[in-house]
């Protein structure tokens, strides 16, 4: 018959549990025995010595009464007389109905016998009549034979009791001593069968393990045999097919694999940027010929380097060791996701991003750090700027000269035009104005990126800035009816700042705010230190800006589609350079239709 792993493990369990019932029940039977030994010392000896005392007790309280009667106080005497007499009565009919060993019965009788011989003393005269030789000459030599049989009666019992007491020792150390070796015997027993069962179960396993290694190392060949007849037989052969199988698929897929890594590495060396894989403990693992180029790394150079020993921008391993440290991609801001390498004499900007790889379980298996040489781009991007420098100052002049012709016509004969002339040269007055803005914000913001515009710094409190863009929108609040908040700033320190390029940004944020908060809203500055900053937000409860333009707000002539106020849309363009120029950041949080929150950093002076 087929034993199954099942069946194994509880017959070894059932050995276990019916050794153990048998102690149990050695037991049970030893504290009967012992329970017995002790009733019997209670139930035969207890009660007759009880009985003994409490007549020896009754006794001598007669004797007292006795004495009473002879030393004159008749009315007590007579009184504990009687009712000591009745309580020997009692007691010696308790003895009576307790007689259980030899010798007891004859004893009983004879202390019957005597003190019915004690009572007759009373009966020969009057109680009222003894006198003293009379007590000393019949009473108190039978109370005295009276008490020694009854202390007798004690005696016997005690010895008796003390006896059994011994029996119930010898029953109890014989129980111990029983129930102890059954208890060991059955315990060794359980012990040696459990020991051989489980080597019987655990040696297939092992075999098991020692294959799962073997194939674990590449040895798909590997069998692994057992003659249990039960499940792990069973096992067994679903192993064997396993590695079998597993051997064919190797065969089959080993060139496949040799063939998709030559296609791997075909395409990260076909890849212009800059590509290096990282592990998890910063180590290099792969690495392109174009990053090569850029750090200067032979092919003959191992790829097991750190981060920090291949890198000369250590904040480039900083983001990547905390990308590695929380598993979460890492939001790194558009400036400073810039890095700078020299090549050959000539220096080249870098965009970096940093990608995570995840394994199977979606656990951290690799990050993929990317270099996009955009040195073109900023190149462009300052000869743009430079022409935009040029072309705005060069503008500038014609520009005021044509307002100021407008402006004296305006002044001098537009009581002489008709309307429509007068309308036309009102429009070209406000398109002059606009255009002049228009050329100065471009002069500005062209200064700002090329880092040609003067900050004066200096250690500003942020109640002051507060309080002096509050008083510019004072009027145009109370207008709207829209209440401008300032939160209590004096525990605040000051910062370093230009604090007229501040008043600016500030103002260029709420100048935005109140065209899009509605009556009765409200505009909140706020101001609160972090760290070694002072992050200072606009808040308001306007119409909010739809997610899609919060990332591009800031650029250069970004407006907000249904939003347009008619101005250039370099005003946070500004602002951001602005905040630059201090070394902090700017950024906007928005929810459409709740309102929006500019923040910006500034140094702790």
């Amino acid at each position: 018959m087929k034993i199954t792993l099942k069946k194994k493990i509880l017959l070894g369990n059932g050995v276990a549990l019916f050794l153990m019932f048998a102690v149990i029940i050695w037991a049970i039977v030893n504290l009967i025995s012992l329970g017995k030994a002790t009733d019997e010392i209670l139930s035969e000896n207890y009660r007759s010595i009880l009985a003994a005392e409490n007549m020896v007790d009754a006794l001598e309280r007669l004797d007292s009464a006795i004495l009473l009667v002879l030393l004159g106080d008749r009315e007590r005497g007579n009184s504990q007389f009687r009712n000591n007499d009745a309580v020997f009565i009692e007691w010696l009919s308790r003895a009576k109905d307790n007689i259980t060993i030899h010798g007891e019965a004859e004893l009983v009788q004879l202390i019957a016998s005597q003190y019915s011989d004690f009572r007759g003393l009373f009966a020969q005269t009057e109680f009222n009549k003894i006198n003293v030789d009379y007590y000393h000459e019949k009473i108190f030599p039978q109370f005295a034979k009276i008490r020694e049989k009854c202390v007798d009666l004690r005696t016997i019992n005690e010895k008796t009791m003390y006896y059994a007491s011994n029996r119930a020792g010898n029953v109890a150390s014989h129980a111990i001593w029983t129930t102890s070796i059954v208890g060991l015997s059955a315990l060794l027993i359980a012990i040696l069968f459990s020991v051989i069962l489980a080597e019987r179960i655990v040696k297939p396993i092992h075999i098991f393990m020692e294959a799962s290694r073997k194939i674990s190392s590449g040895d798909y060949v590997v069998r692994v045999t057992t003659e249990t007849g039960d499940e792990l037989e069973s096992l067994a052969e679903e192993f064997n097919l396993m590695a079998s199988r597993l051997h064919r698929y190797n065969e089959m897929n080993i060139e496949q694999i040799i063939s998709e890594k030559n296609k791997g590495e075909a395409i990260l060396s076909s890849i212009e940027d800059a590509l290096i894989v990282f592990n998890d403990s910063l180590l290099v693992t792969a690495i392109n010929p174009s990053a090569r180029n850029i750090l200067k790394i032979t092919f003959s150079e191992p790829l097991s380097m750190h981060c920090r020993d291949l890198l000369p921008n250590s904040d480039i391993c900083d983001v990547i060791h905390k990308t590695v440290e929380t598993g979460i991609q890492v939001d790194i801001p558009a400036e400073q996701s810039i890095v700078t390498f020299s090549d050959y004499g000539q220096t080249r900007h870098y965009l970096f991003s940093v990608t995570i790889i995840r394994g199977r379980d979606r656990k951290l298996s690799g990050i993929v750090l990317l270099l996009r040489d955009i040195s073109k781009m900023r190149e462009v991007e300052r000869l743009k700027s430079e022409f935009i420098l040029a072309a705005s100052h060069e503008l500038r002049t014609p520009l005021t000269s044509l307002g100021m012709s407008v402006d004296l016509l305006l002044e001098r004969v537009a009581d002489t035009l008709s309307e429509r002339d007068r309308g036309l040269l009102v429009t070209a007055h406000e398109e002059t104005r606009r255009m002049k803005s228009l050329v100065n914000d471009l002069l500005d913001l062209s200064k700002m990126e090329a880092g040609k515009i003067e900050m004066e710094f200096d250690n500003v409190t942020i109640d002051s800035l507060f309080e002096k863009v509050k008083s510019v929108f004072k009027s145009q609040a109370e207008m709207k009816e829209i209440n401008i908040i300032t939160d209590n700033t004096d525990d605040l320190p000051q910062v370093r700042a230009d604090a007229n390029k501040i008043a600016w940004v500030l103002s260029n944020l709420i100048s935005n705010a109140l065209r899009y908060v509605r009556r009765q809203g409200y505009i909140r500055l706020i101001a609160q230190k972090i760290s070694l900053n002072v992050h200072i937000t606009v808040l308001d409860n306007g119409i909010g800006i739809p997610a899609e333009f919060q990332t591009r707000i800031f650029e250069k002539f970004a407006q907000v589609r249904g939003q347009e106020s008619g101005g250039s849309g370099l005003g946070l363009a500004i602002c951001r350079e602005i905040i630059r120029a201090h070394g902090g950041s700017i950024w906007v949080e928005s929810t459409p239709g709740k309102g929006s929150s500019f923040t910006f950093v500034l140094p702790v002076a």
